[in-house]
């Protein structure tokens, strides 16, 4: 069985929530695929697909001060929408706008999205409730490590952080549960059901074609070093603020390390994660950015960039003409999957799968013994082994955690949609694409267009089928 990846990539710096293990990616916790905002405003549409439902714990301090009287503002069938709801997401959404240098919008514009928002949500967790999609406790939990990790903390560390800023670990996890849920009911419901052809994947290319040497069909992934300035800040504070950008771009500039540069500048939260954005066409991120690198060849160093958050500073770290890099990293892997059943939980499969790993690390047992014994998919005959894999192959929560691992290095047991997975990274190498490689990698692209569209037509539906009263508006 091959893990082909369905869903979208990350699209937001700010998205504390990394996707590593469960499914909402599917505990990366991002929803993506959000349906654009119909006002057509670019900076919303953008940011709030970079903004999950989700508040992380540096999300929640910031929207401390909206806390104050409540109200509803719409009811969704029988489950209300409230005035606070409202304005928390509204500050989640400034964040990542001021954090990637875009053009804030108006108010009332930002206002009005975030609410459609929500209520397009409300009536998708309805619908999994009416359609019995359950999410397990085991999910949860791995969520909330994930969490944590992404903070540089661990579990305990976290819930005492939650608890000193008065966010009960009920309501986290609530709100984590929430997340994961919607991005599995994506997956069952709109992702399962997206075909391509090879008619499709030819019709992509002749586009490509056509478009000659537009940049729109370019797509990068760059690295991103953000050093804020508050917004009350004095002239002596802008100064000091330029400068340690301008030493952030002569170390990336001069040491080989970004990853080492941004965990020592950075103060974007996904700083410890490398900086890295993710490979996205270049239309996809803020303008400022994309401005600053359509003519920078890969490697180059971009900056400070000034944006209302602060100074940027941007590494090309891949660029590729229709998102396809002439040159890959590769994984060769091999996996055992356990299926959740009426008779098997999540937790239950975990547990299981920490045993297989014990045995491994100990030398009762090598993994691919126990995949032939234990593995309950096509894979199993053959010890689990996958093959060599290419960025984009498989799920982004297996591949996540897949490209975290060091050769021999076995991982911790990881749920994704097809059950719950225990890993081992054989060999990883760089490699020139096939051109058959390439057309699996169009294939991809092709995939993430039909699945956006999909994706928003069943949106839409569902929540045309949705009583939606409007009550106050928010404020």
């Amino acid at each position: 069985m091959r893990f082909l990846s369905q869903t979208h990539s990350s699209t937001g710096i700010a998205v504390l929530l990394a996707l590593l293990a469960t499914t909402a990616q599917a505990q990366g916790l991002r929803v993506p695929g959000q349906p654009k905002a119909q006002a057509g405003d670019a900076a919303v549409s953008r940011a709030l697909d970079a903004s999950p439902g989700l508040l992380t714990a540096r999300d929640r301090v910031a929207t401390a001060g909206v806390r104050s009287a409540d109200y509803i503002v719409a009811v969704v069938n029988s489950e209300p929408v409230t005035n606070n709801e409202v304005r928390a997401r509204m500050a989640r959404v400034a964040q990542n706008i001021a954090e990637q240098g875009g053009q804030m919008p108006p108010e009332a514009l930002l206002a009005r999205e975030v609410l459609e928002r929500l209520i397009v949500e409300k009536a998708q967790l309805q619908e999994a409730k009416d359609t019995g999609l359950r999410v397990d406790d085991y999910a949860v939990d791995q969520a909330l490590t994930n969490v944590a990790r992404q903070n540089g903390l661990d579990k305990a560390g976290l819930l005492s952080r939650l608890k000193a800023e008065g966010i009960p670990e009920k309501q986290f996890r609530d709100e984590l549960r929430n997340q994961i849920t919607l991005q599995r009911l994506r997956e069952r419901d709109v992702d399962g059901r997206v075909r391509v052809t090879e008619a499709d994947i030819d019709r992509y290319l002749a586009e490509q074609r056509r478009g000659g040497g537009d940049q729109t069909g370019s797509a990068v992934n760059l690295g991103h070093i953000l050093i804020t300035v508050p917004e009350d800040a004095s002239p002596a504070q802008v100064a000091e603020r330029e400068a340690r950008a301008r030493q952030a771009a002569e170390a990336a500039r001069t040491q080989a390390d970004f990853k080492a540069v941004v965990q020592e500048f950075s103060d974007a939260p996904d700083g410890r994660g490398g900086g890295a954005m993710g490979m996205r066409p270049l239309d996809r991120y803020p303008e400022l950015f994309a401005k600053a690198v359509a003519q920078v060849p890969q490697g180059g160093i971009v900056g400070p960039l000034r944006s209302g958050a602060g100074f940027h500073v941007l590494k090309v770290l891949e660029k590729s003409q229709a998102g396809m890099p002439a040159v890959v990293t590769q994984n060769h892997a091999r996996h055992i999957l356990l299926r959740i059943s009426d008779q098997m939980t999540e937790a239950e499969a975990a547990k299981r799968l920490a045993d297989y790993k014990r045995r491994v690390e100990s030398g009762q047992a090598s993994f691919e013994s126990l995949a032939r014994e234990y593995s309950q998919d096509g894979s199993a005959r053959n010890g689990g082994d996958l093959g060599w894999s290419s960025p984009g192959q498989f799920v982004p929560e297996f591949e996540q955690v897949l490209d975290q691992l060091q050769p021999g290095q076995v991982s911790d047991p990881l749920v994704s949609r097809f059950g719950v997975h225990l890993i081992q990274l054989m060999e990883r190498r760089q490699a020139a694409l096939t051109p058959r490689e390439q057309r699996d990698m169009v294939r991809n692209a092709v995939r993430e267009r039909k699945l956006e569209t999909d994706y928003q037509t069943w949106a839409q539906e569902l929540r045309g089928r949705a009583y939606v009263e409007y009550r106050e508006p928010p404020q």
